[in-house]
């Protein structure tokens, strides 16, 4: 079955986003370029644009055009950033204990958030990534392997599973929840804290333009994170 125009369009478009092709503020295609390339109205093709602004994907100037937007959650103002790159930006040292790489079953839960079946196969890790050589944030994640089959493969003491999937699935939508939790024993040791230690729980699910491709669960001690953003309002 053909795609609807528009899309198809929405389809191109991501396309070069995730090929590299378009980088961040790259200009895309006007409404009427997109009208004559593929031979439909302009209200299809406003359409196509304005639901990836919508989604964040594209993001629109008055007077200027439509570009591509810069990598940032849909579910709020936080930038979705490689832990690595913040830890070393602080002029810290930043190193990693990778403590489980493996293939396991997707009980309900997981599976429901990667869109598989229960009892499906899915690539797991769980990592503690550190500042100064003290744990600073426990990554459980839950990868589709359909969608990235070597994941597995990787060495993580090389670059972090968040950079790895920027570049094998280019992100175009991530939603995610942030509570503060009571760590359990498994926390306390990956951590290093005691019981009482409030810790921050972000959990995240991760799209590209196939579907989704992981679920995380990222635990950061209380004491030693925490979240910030800047909002800047228009008058």
């Amino acid at each position: 079955m053909a795609l609807a125009k528009f899309a198809e369009i929405k389809q191109f478009i991501l396309a070069k986003i995730e090929s590299g092709e378009w980088q961040e503020n790259h200009r895309v295609p006007s409404e009427n370029q997109l009208t004559d390339l593929f031979a439909c109205s302009r209200m299809t093709a406003r359409r196509s644009l304005t639901e990836l602004v919508e989604a964040g994907v594209l993001t629109r100037t008055q007077g200027l055009g439509t570009f591509v937007a810069g990598l940032k959650s849909q579910s709020s103002l936080l930038s979705i950033r490689n832990i690595a790159d913040e830890i070393k930006e602080r002029g810290h040292g930043y190193s990693v204990e990778l403590l489980e790489q493996t293939e396991i079953i997707a009980i309900a839960p997981i599976a429901i958030a990667l869109g598989l079946e229960i009892g499906a196969k899915v690539s797991y890790s769980l990592i503690v990534h550190c500042e100064q050589s003290v744990p600073l944030q426990m990554e459980e994640r839950f990868v589709n392997p359909e969608l990235i089959p070597d994941y597995l493969a990787q060495d993580f003491s090389e670059q972090t599973p968040h950079e790895y999937l920027s570049k094998v699935a280019p992100l175009t939508e991530a939603r995610h929840t942030v509570e503060a939790v009571i760590p359990s024993e498994q926390v306390q040791q990956h951590l290093q804290i005691e019981a009482t230690e409030p810790c921050l729980q972000v959990l995240r699910r991760t799209w590209s333009r196939q579907g989704v491709v992981s679920f995380a669960r990222l635990v950061h001690p209380g004491s030693k994170f925490r979240l910030g953003g800047h909002l800047t309002f228009k008058r």
